[in-house]
């Protein structure tokens, strides 16, 4: 076994004890170097910035209908993500976006209620985005882009210190390999567990769970169907991610159906 081998056997198994450390909400192993408090203030200087350099909505019917649904939404988070009012901004901008940040920040663009047709599915985006805060998804990916670079950077020396012929190449040909064989699949496991994460949160706060499914049509109408394959793309495709709703619907529907709440916040 040459000393290059040793070095990423010992690297590999470093890092598969380190993921063993952490359990996200549906069960899976996470990697988390960073700590809430971190992530808090990462999050709110990044806040701050795009109120600063983006155009905030003074429409008061928009403001209010996304306050009311992000209220019913945001009362089922567990006191153990955050235990504050959260903050909610509106952004009038044409994207079809929305995001939630650590420390209860939340941004939702004036573009999305274009395509989000009622407070259902309005809903199932806020109670998505809230849902990678819930299973500390930006914690798991800086953890892990730090992780790669410092595996890449090892690799790097090995090879250079070895004078491994073409290693510029192979460093390429690696890179690549992260990027479409972890880091790819590694984003769609996350939106898709913020997927049921978000329905759950959206049957508990008494929404119709069903109209997730009706967002994802529209979400696929308004991409024109320009999207890279989706071993290629960060997101599961419009398909994938109905086809995951569908197989959770009898469990959501159950939870609206014992929902307390039946919100009626109006456009």
């Amino acid at each position: 076994m040459t000393s290059v081998t040793k070095h990423i056997i010992l690297a590999a198994t470093f890092a598969f004890l380190l993921t063993a450390c952490a359990t996200s909400p549906t069960g899976r192993s996470q990697l988390k170097l960073y700590s809430k408090g971190q992530l808090a203030n990462m999050g709110a200087q990044a806040f701050d910035s795009m109120k600063s350099n983006q155009k905030v909505s003074k429409q008061a019917v928009d403001n209010q209908y996304v306050s009311c649904i992000t209220s019913y939404i945001t009362k089922h988070v567990p006191k153990s993500v955050y235990d504050g009012e959260w903050e909610l901004v509106v952004f009038d901008e044409p994207q079809i976006n929305a995001f939630a940040l650590p420390g209860g920040k939340i941004g939702v663009y004036t573009g999305l209620m274009e395509v989000a047709e009622n407070q259902h599915q309005l809903a199932a985006v806020i109670g998505h985005e809230v849902g990678h805060v819930i299973a500390e998804h930006g914690n798991e990916r800086m953890s892990n882009s730090t992780l790669i670079g410092m595996g890449m950077e090892v690799t790097n020396q090995l090879l250079q210190s070895n004078q491994i012929a073409n290693s510029n190449m192979i460093m390429a040909a690696i890179g690549m390999g992260v990027q479409v064989g972890v880091q790819l699949p590694f984003s769609r496991t996350h939106e898709t567990e913020a997927d049921l994460i978000g329905l759950e949160l959206m049957a508990r706060a008494g929404f119709d769970p069903k109209e997730s499914v009706n967002l994802w049509v529209n979400m696929d109408k308004a991409s024109g169907g320009k999207r890279p394959a989706e071993f290629m793309s960060t997101h599961p495709s419009p398909a994938t991610r109905i086809e995951t709703l569908q197989s959770n619907m009898a469990a959501a529907s159950h939870l609206a159906n014992q929902a307390t709440d039946r919100p009626n916040c109006q456009k």
